[in-house]
């Protein structure tokens, strides 16, 4: 399976990474939404692991780019803000699943494996 992670994090990317390596999965990562949304032009992923706060804007306008062209990519927004609010908005704009930060990285390879089956 192809995984997008889109993480600006250097510690938080590369634990995610290895994580998601390890469970047989290949990983391009990317640490601001420019570099993700090309690479979602030029390959296909089958999931997107997605922080909130980037560098160059929010998470949840990749979100909707993705729901505007291949609405069944799998999200699982990743994000250290806990308010009810941004899980409600993330929902709204369509994310499968939302993870607050810090979280196990054993419940993230559950989460995939339930979007994914």
């Amino acid at each position: 399976m192809n995984v997008l992670l889109v993480e600006d994090n250097v510690d938080i990317g590369d634990a995610i990474a290895a994580h998601v390596i390890a469970d047989g999965h290949r990983v391009d990562w990317c640490m601001n939404l420019r570099e993700a949304a090309r690479k979602l032009m030029s390959k296909t992923y089958d999931l997107v692991l997605l922080d909130l706060r980037l560098p160059d804007g929010n998470g949840l306008t990749l979100l909707e780019d993705i729901r505007s062209g291949d609405g069944e990519l799998p999200v699982i927004i990743m994000t250290a803000q806990d308010q009810q609010s941004d899980r409600l908005e993330g929902m709204v704009r369509g994310t499968n699943d939302f993870l607050v930060k810090p979280f196990d990285l054993a419940e993230l390879s559950n989460r995939i494996r339930l979007i994914l089956s």
